[in-house]
């Protein structure tokens, strides 16, 4: 298979906003039965081999836990019990309003008493409308589904890597159901004060951040590409290089992100050593003018120093 397959934004724009939706109602389900952690980390999908997990999932202190997993396989959400029952329906030809309700139903023959407490889409442009009222996201393309899922995996194993340099607090790789991107943040000590911001960017953002990923496209940013930024932005950021040359500062509500296109990555002669140049890059950018130093610095997932410098056995 290749690397990096082609998935250009209007080949599946359609798809991939019924997915997002998708995505969001399950994420919920998550957010309302898991135990809060730091900068939201409960909340994520993590992957798996056939697609996206919620994680073991509520009930705490005993009880049938359950997870809620995307197969992109087989095409189907599947919902087990930690008590080995299981419900599952087909992803294809199904509205949003069709997959809530499908959803609800699954629960209520698991005896699951969680729901979204509040359903409805998350930073969306219908985050007005409920969404058992949403009859019109209904396109479901799988092979643009397989394609999707492929390049998630795959970035993912790169963005391993890419995490296996800092020893410092770091979140897992982890798809994101807010923005519909894959990303892995690592954290200064510095607290930061943010007190115009909602609870929800005040948590995420309560310490000072240099956060890497990759997003399938949006209309901010209407391509897949693969993504930098420091947060709070150190003063003249966007002046520090980046590598490859193809790679650019750019704003993007407010602040200034490093960017390098989906499409440069994959047609360069080495496209994975080459989204690792420029994430190196782009973090590196942040770390100096933020003070961070190279303390947290761990080629290779290794921090020992005598280890590191040892000859291999």
């Amino acid at each position: 298979m290749e690397l990096f397959p082609p998935l250009p934004l209007e080949s599946w724009r359609d798809t991939k906003e019924t997915l997002h939706r998708f995505a969001q109602v399950i994420g919920k389900i998550r957010l309302a039965g898991s135990p809060r952690r730091n900068h939201w980390w409960n909340v994520p999908y993590h992957l798996t081999g056939r697609g996206i997990t919620t994680r073991p999932t509520g009930p705490t202190r005993g009880g049938d836990a359950f997870t809620i997993d995307f197969d992109f396989t087989d095409h189907r959400l599947y919902l087990r019990t930690l008590g080995g029952r299981e419900d599952s329906f087909p992803l294809i030809g199904r509205s949003v309003g069709d997959f809530y309700r499908d959803t609800l139903r699954a629960l209520i023959h698991l005896d699951i008493d969680i729901v979204p407490e509040h359903p409805y889409p998350y930073d969306l442009p219908d985050s007005h409308r409920p969404f058992a009222d949403d009859d019109e996201h209904r396109s479901y393309d799988p092979a643009a589904v397989t394609t999707y899922w492929h390049i998630l995996s795959q970035v993912a194993l790169l963005l391993e890597e890419y995490a296996s340099g800092y020893s410092g607090k770091s979140s897992p790789v982890h798809h994101f159901w807010h923005t519909f991107d894959l990303a892995v943040t690592r954290f200064s000590d510095r607290e930061i004060d943010q007190p115009a911001a909602d609870p929800v960017t005040r948590e995420a953002y309560s310490r000072e951040v240099i956060s890497s990923g990759f997003w399938f496209g949006d209309d901010n940013v209407p391509e897949p590409a693969f993504y930098c930024y420091t947060a709070p932005e150190p003063t003249d950021l966007a002046t520090r290089p980046l590598h490859p040359a193809a790679a650019s500062w750019t704003v993007n509500r407010g602040s200034h992100l490093a960017l390098l296109k989906y499409a440069d990555v994959r047609t360069a002669d080495d496209p994975w050593a080459t989204a690792l140049d420029f994430l190196n890059s782009a973090y590196r950018a942040g770390a100096e003018l933020a003070g961070w130093g190279h303390r947290r610095e761990c080629p290779g997932g290794v921090t020992d120093s005598v280890l590191r410098t040892a000859p291999p056995a």
